[in-house]
């Protein structure tokens, strides 16, 4: 098919069927129908049958990603039973001693499950909660905390679920393009140290500082709030027996192993051939990690780790090898929202020809590149952050706002250079802050559940908070925008000059406002 604007119709209709309906997976579907509808000419049973010719390019070209998410909902489930989490809470309710550091233990722990949301939000509620309870936190702040060391954490870690989704958007070697673009994260990064900041100042502001005060003040740790959830699982019997490092243990097992995945693929990966050979195609490590093949190097690697970990918990009589089998069908359930969105988001961006194919969106802006004014592509990254907040917020997927935006971003910027880094790292940052102000957001609602707080009051207290990161980054990204054809380098430093300095007089101004409210 010819290339024209009409190559970015799916897309268009995923995004406003999406902000219509907030069903993103019927958007997304009906997003994929309507190209494969324009490609087969109206043809009706063609386009289904292009439909599912696209659907299995897409998934067959990207089975590792899925396998590599579906051994991550695995090592959930077997961490779970082995009571390691159990375990982890009473070791650091003995430990620690104040309410800044069981603040900080809650962060720390947050930021060390970086292999995906879902495990975050699970684990680091049930784990810290009681810790937290201790100190009077409230369960508003918990909620907070989990919430902002779950998705921003995975967008920027190497080694995550989220980088393996991303990395299958992203043209050429996915993942060292994904890598390249964590420096200029700045709302992912800004929220981490948004959350170490004012728990280690013990800073409040908004409604969340009523919560702070009624916790402080009555106990009530729900600031009279009802209607909260739970987060007992009772098909996942946790094992009474659990010690620490039956949860750390395996967590460096992950990271060993897909990274070791990750320099025998650049090793001996052939990008020209397409599959992996005999002979060495990297001369050392560095080489090799940036030469290898991202979802085929995580679901080797996760692969060999679950094996190891299975028999690590089987031989510390933890969990049993019946415990185990049952974990695969346990874990694969929790990864199926996950699987289903991205098979959407791939075949839309295929069916679409972000990379050249099918309606052939790549050859129209091509064609057309020489008619962008470069003013206008100084906007994209500060532009496509805020339609990703937009999108993310009002369908409640952040995976599903990047698989529509990130091809068409790379597609309007060609495959590489700074504008290209600042976009992708801004339309990711946007797609999180919208999940986590997004009341109908998976994530939102188990960061909810996690801190036990009842979920529209998670979603009111945390707001704020997130909103002005968001503010932040928007500032910042017009400021790199501008300045992107100087390099990533100046582009970037100036990029978070902007953003420290704008944070660091917020700070000042909660802090000052605090003392003011005490003095009173």
């Amino acid at each position: 098919m010819e290339a024209t604007f009409a190559a970015f119709i799916p897309a268009i209709v995923a995004i406003v069927l999406a902000l219509a309906t907030k069903q993103v997976y019927v958007s997304l579907f009906l997003g994929i129908f309507t190209g494969a509808l324009m490609y087969a000419g109206g043809n009706v049973l063609r386009a289904l049958g292009t439909v599912y010719t696209v659907m299995s390019e897409k998934v067959g070209a990207n089975v590792p990603i899925i396998v590599f998410l579906v051994v991550l909902g695995i090592f959930v489930v077997l961490m779970q039973k082995s009571g390691g989490s159990k375990a982890y809470g009473e070791w650091a309710g003995k430990k620690i001693k104040s309410k800044n550091g069981a603040l900080a233990a809650t962060a720390g722990l947050g930021c060390l499950i970086f292999v995906d949301d879902y495990f975050n939000c699970l684990t680091v509620g049930s784990v810290m909660r009681p810790v937290t309870d201790k100190f009077k936190v409230s369960h508003a702040k918990l909620a907070w905390v989990i919430d902002s060391t779950a998705a921003p954490i995975c967008i920027i870690a190497p080694i995550s679920s989220w980088a393996a989704a991303v990395s299958g958007q992203l043209e050429g070697d996915g993942l060292v393009v994904f890598m390249q673009t964590i420096p200029f994260n700045v709302y992912a990064i800004l929220t981490i140290i948004m959350v170490f900041v004012f728990c280690g100042l013990n800073l409040d502001f908004g409604k969340m500082k009523k919560n702070e005060q009624i916790a402080q003040t009555t106990g009530d740790l729900n600031a009279g709030e009802t209607d909260l959830p739970t987060d007992e699982d009772t098909s996942i019997v946790v094992n009474a027996n659990g010690k620490v490092r039956h949860l750390i243990i395996p967590v460096i097992i992950l990271i060993a192993c897909c990274v070791g995945g990750m320099i025998y693929s650049g090793f001996y990966f052939d990008w020209d051939a397409g599959a992996y050979g005999t002979e060495l195609q990297s001369a050392n490590v560095i080489e090799a990690f940036s030469n290898c093949d991202a979802g085929t190097s995580l679901a080797i690697g996760s692969t060999i780790a679950l094996v190891i970990v299975a028999a690590y918990y089987m031989i510390s009589k933890v969990v049993s090898f019946k415990e185990i089998t049952n974990s695969f069908v346990q874990g694969f359930k929790a990864m199926v929202p996950a699987v289903l969105i991205l098979t959407f988001a791939w075949s839309i961006s295929g069916i679409m020809g972000a990379k050249g194919g099918y309606l052939d969106a790549q050859g129209f802006v091509e064609a057309n590149m020489a008619n962008i004014p470069a003013t206008v592509q100084a906007f994209f990254p500060a532009i496509f952050f805020v339609l990703a907040c937009g999108i993310a917020f009002a369908t409640g997927t952040s995976w599903g706002t990047f698989g529509v935006l990130v091809p068409v971003a790379v597609t309007l910027l060609g495959g590489s250079g700074t504008e290209v880094f600042l976009t992708v790292s801004a339309t990711l940052g946007g797609a999180v802050f919208g999940d986590h102000v997004s009341p109908i957001s998976d994530t939102t609602i188990l960061s909810s559940t996690g801190g036990n707080c009842n979920h529209v009051d998670h979603v009111r207290t945390q707001f704020p908070y997130a909103g002005t990161i968001a503010v932040i980054a928007t500032v910042s990204y017009v400021v790199a925008g501008l300045l992107a054809k100087l390099g990533g380098l100046v582009a970037g430093a100036a990029m978070w000059a902007v953003a420290l300095a704008l944070f660091a007089a917020f700070t000042l101004i909660v802090k000052m406002s605090n003392k003011k409210n005490i003095a009173q």
